[in-house]
Protein backbone atom coordinates (compact mmCIF):
# COMPACT_ATOMS: atom_id res chain seq x y z
CA UNK A 1 0.00 0.00 0.00
CA UNK A 2 2.82 2.06 0.84
CA UNK A 3 4.13 1.93 -2.42
CA UNK A 4 1.12 2.49 -4.62
CA UNK A 5 1.26 5.79 -2.34
CA UNK A 6 4.29 6.58 -3.52
CA UNK A 7 3.71 6.19 -7.15
CA UNK A 8 0.76 8.57 -6.50
CA UNK A 9 2.65 10.98 -4.34
CA UNK A 10 5.48 10.76 -7.11
CA UNK A 11 3.34 13.43 -9.37
CA UNK A 12 2.37 15.55 -6.37
CA UNK A 13 3.54 17.49 -3.39
CA UNK A 14 4.06 15.29 -0.28
CA UNK A 15 1.01 15.47 2.22
CA UNK A 16 2.43 16.22 5.49
CA UNK A 17 -0.03 16.35 8.43
CA UNK A 18 2.14 18.71 11.08
CA UNK A 19 0.56 18.23 14.84
CA UNK A 20 1.79 20.00 17.81
CA UNK A 21 0.85 19.12 21.23
CA UNK A 22 1.21 20.41 24.86
CA UNK A 23 4.57 21.91 25.54
CA UNK A 24 6.70 25.29 25.76
CA UNK A 25 8.33 24.64 22.20
CA UNK A 26 5.26 24.79 20.29
CA UNK A 27 6.11 28.30 20.39
CA UNK A 28 8.38 26.83 17.35
CA UNK A 29 5.04 25.15 15.26
CA UNK A 30 4.67 28.34 12.84
CA UNK A 31 8.66 28.08 11.94
CA UNK A 32 8.40 24.35 11.61
CA UNK A 33 5.12 24.83 9.09
CA UNK A 34 7.25 27.39 7.23
CA UNK A 35 9.89 24.76 6.53
CA UNK A 36 7.35 22.25 5.32
CA UNK A 37 5.02 24.60 3.68
CA UNK A 38 7.09 25.45 0.30
CA UNK A 39 7.84 21.41 -0.06
CA UNK A 40 4.65 19.59 0.77
CA UNK A 41 0.89 20.56 1.27
CA UNK A 42 0.75 21.18 4.97
CA UNK A 43 -2.73 20.39 6.79
CA UNK A 44 -2.42 21.16 10.81
CA UNK A 45 -3.79 19.83 14.28
CA UNK A 46 -2.70 21.60 17.84
CA UNK A 47 -4.21 20.24 20.82
CA UNK A 48 -6.14 22.68 23.08
CA UNK A 49 -2.97 22.80 25.17
CA UNK A 50 -0.67 23.77 21.99
CA UNK A 51 -2.97 26.21 21.29
CA UNK A 52 -1.10 28.06 24.38
CA UNK A 53 2.26 29.00 22.90
CA UNK A 54 0.93 28.41 19.14
CA UNK A 55 1.25 32.40 18.04
CA UNK A 56 -1.48 31.84 14.90
CA UNK A 57 -0.08 35.00 12.82
CA UNK A 58 3.14 33.05 12.47
CA UNK A 59 1.32 30.18 10.57
CA UNK A 60 1.71 30.15 7.11
CA UNK A 61 -1.22 31.98 5.23
CA UNK A 62 -2.19 28.58 3.41
CA UNK A 63 -1.76 26.21 5.90
CA UNK A 64 -5.49 25.71 7.99
CA UNK A 65 -4.98 24.79 11.66
CA UNK A 66 -7.89 22.03 12.73
CA UNK A 67 -8.26 21.89 16.43
CA UNK A 68 -10.79 19.56 18.56
CA UNK A 69 -13.27 22.36 18.53
CA UNK A 70 -13.29 21.71 14.34
CA UNK A 71 -13.48 17.78 15.58
CA UNK A 72 -17.53 18.07 16.60
CA UNK A 73 -18.15 21.01 14.26
CA UNK A 74 -17.80 19.09 11.42
CA UNK A 75 -20.36 15.98 12.41
CA UNK A 76 -24.09 16.62 13.01
CA UNK A 77 -25.66 13.42 11.18
CA UNK A 78 -24.81 10.32 10.16
CA UNK A 79 -23.00 10.88 6.33
CA UNK A 80 -21.20 13.21 7.37
CA UNK A 81 -17.42 13.12 7.22
CA UNK A 82 -15.68 12.34 10.65
CA UNK A 83 -12.45 14.84 10.59
CA UNK A 84 -10.17 12.86 12.46
CA UNK A 85 -10.57 9.82 9.01
CA UNK A 86 -11.17 12.21 6.80
CA UNK A 87 -7.19 13.61 7.45
CA UNK A 88 -5.74 10.26 8.23
CA UNK A 89 -6.99 9.22 4.79
CA UNK A 90 -5.63 12.59 3.21
CA UNK A 91 -1.89 12.33 4.74
CA UNK A 92 0.73 10.67 3.41
CA UNK A 93 3.10 11.10 6.68
CA UNK A 94 2.32 12.88 10.18
CA UNK A 95 4.76 14.39 12.55
CA UNK A 96 4.20 15.35 15.90
CA UNK A 97 6.28 17.73 17.00
CA UNK A 98 6.28 18.86 20.22
CA UNK A 99 5.30 15.60 21.23
CA UNK A 100 4.31 16.33 25.14
CA UNK A 101 4.99 13.64 28.02
CA UNK A 102 1.02 13.65 28.40
CA UNK A 103 0.27 12.98 24.81
CA UNK A 104 2.98 10.02 24.64
CA UNK A 105 1.32 8.39 27.56
CA UNK A 106 -1.60 8.60 25.51
CA UNK A 107 -0.42 7.67 22.54
CA UNK A 108 1.09 4.71 24.06
CA UNK A 109 -2.10 3.77 26.33
CA UNK A 110 -4.51 3.97 23.04
CA UNK A 111 -6.23 6.53 24.56
CA UNK A 112 -8.30 8.72 22.04
CA UNK A 113 -9.75 11.52 23.57
CA UNK A 114 -8.99 14.43 21.29
CA UNK A 115 -8.32 15.26 17.24
CA UNK A 116 -4.85 14.18 17.66
CA UNK A 117 -4.64 11.36 19.61
CA UNK A 118 -8.06 10.24 17.46
CA UNK A 119 -6.10 10.03 14.27
CA UNK A 120 -3.43 8.58 15.72
CA UNK A 121 -5.44 5.68 16.84
CA UNK A 122 -7.25 5.57 13.59
CA UNK A 123 -4.02 5.69 11.68
CA UNK A 124 -3.21 3.15 8.92
CA UNK A 125 0.63 2.19 10.14
CA UNK A 126 1.61 1.51 6.38
CA UNK A 127 2.33 5.31 6.40
CA UNK A 128 5.25 6.76 8.46
CA UNK A 129 5.02 9.02 12.01
CA UNK A 130 7.38 11.17 13.12
CA UNK A 131 7.32 12.30 16.84
CA UNK A 132 9.59 14.85 17.99
CA UNK A 133 9.37 14.69 22.00
CA UNK A 134 9.83 17.79 24.09
CA UNK A 135 9.32 17.68 27.96
CA UNK A 136 11.69 18.97 31.16
CA UNK A 137 14.97 16.52 31.57
CA UNK A 138 13.54 14.38 34.38
CA UNK A 139 9.77 13.59 32.47
CA UNK A 140 12.35 11.97 29.75
CA UNK A 141 14.39 10.43 31.92
CA UNK A 142 11.16 9.39 33.94
CA UNK A 143 10.70 5.11 33.46
CA UNK A 144 7.49 5.70 32.33
CA UNK A 145 8.92 7.58 29.27
CA UNK A 146 11.19 4.49 28.26
CA UNK A 147 8.04 2.37 28.27
CA UNK A 148 6.21 4.76 26.56
CA UNK A 149 8.62 5.02 23.87
CA UNK A 150 9.09 1.23 23.34
CA UNK A 151 5.58 0.92 23.21
CA UNK A 152 5.77 3.48 19.77
CA UNK A 153 8.35 2.14 18.92
CA UNK A 154 6.46 -1.19 18.13
CA UNK A 155 3.87 0.84 16.37
CA UNK A 156 6.81 1.95 13.75
CA UNK A 157 6.74 5.45 15.09
CA UNK A 158 9.83 7.35 14.29
CA UNK A 159 11.54 9.17 16.98
CA UNK A 160 13.63 12.98 16.41
CA UNK A 161 14.90 12.30 19.67
CA UNK A 162 15.26 15.84 21.92
CA UNK A 163 18.46 17.75 22.52
CA UNK A 164 20.52 19.09 25.63
CA UNK A 165 20.21 22.62 26.30
CA UNK A 166 18.88 25.38 28.99
CA UNK A 167 15.13 24.36 29.09
CA UNK A 168 12.61 27.05 29.20
CA UNK A 169 12.11 26.12 32.94
CA UNK A 170 15.39 26.94 33.91
CA UNK A 171 17.02 23.36 33.76
CA UNK A 172 19.97 21.93 32.08
CA UNK A 173 19.85 18.56 30.20
CA UNK A 174 18.13 16.40 27.66
CA UNK A 175 14.41 17.65 26.76
CA UNK A 176 14.37 20.08 24.38
CA UNK A 177 12.58 19.45 20.63
CA UNK A 178 14.78 18.89 17.96
CA UNK A 179 15.29 22.10 15.43
CA UNK A 180 12.51 22.46 12.72
CA UNK A 181 14.91 22.20 10.10
CA UNK A 182 16.41 19.08 11.76
CA UNK A 183 12.93 17.70 11.81
CA UNK A 184 12.32 18.75 8.49
CA UNK A 185 15.39 17.45 6.89
CA UNK A 186 14.52 14.18 8.52
CA UNK A 187 11.14 13.68 7.14
CA UNK A 188 11.87 14.89 4.22
CA UNK A 189 15.02 12.71 3.52
CA UNK A 190 13.35 9.64 4.54
CA UNK A 191 10.45 10.55 2.15
CA UNK A 192 12.81 11.11 -0.77
CA UNK A 193 14.89 8.06 0.21
CA UNK A 194 11.64 5.66 0.11
CA UNK A 195 10.67 7.62 -3.00
CA UNK A 196 13.86 6.74 -4.70
CA UNK A 197 13.99 3.45 -3.27
CA UNK A 198 10.40 2.04 -5.40
CA UNK A 199 11.55 4.04 -8.63
CA UNK A 200 9.42 7.17 -7.84
CA UNK A 201 10.30 10.36 -9.04
CA UNK A 202 11.13 12.68 -5.70
CA UNK A 203 9.67 16.57 -5.74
Amino acid sequence: MFEAMQVESATRKPRILLAASGSVAAIKFGILCGCFSDWADVKVVATQAALHFIDRTTLPKDVVLYTDEHEWSTWSKIGDTVLHIELRQWADIMVIAPLSANTLGKIAGGLCDNLLTSIIRAWDYEKPIFVAPAMNTYMWTNPFTERHLMTVDELGIILIPPVSKRLACGDYGTGAMAEPSLIFNTVRLFMESRQNASGGRTQ
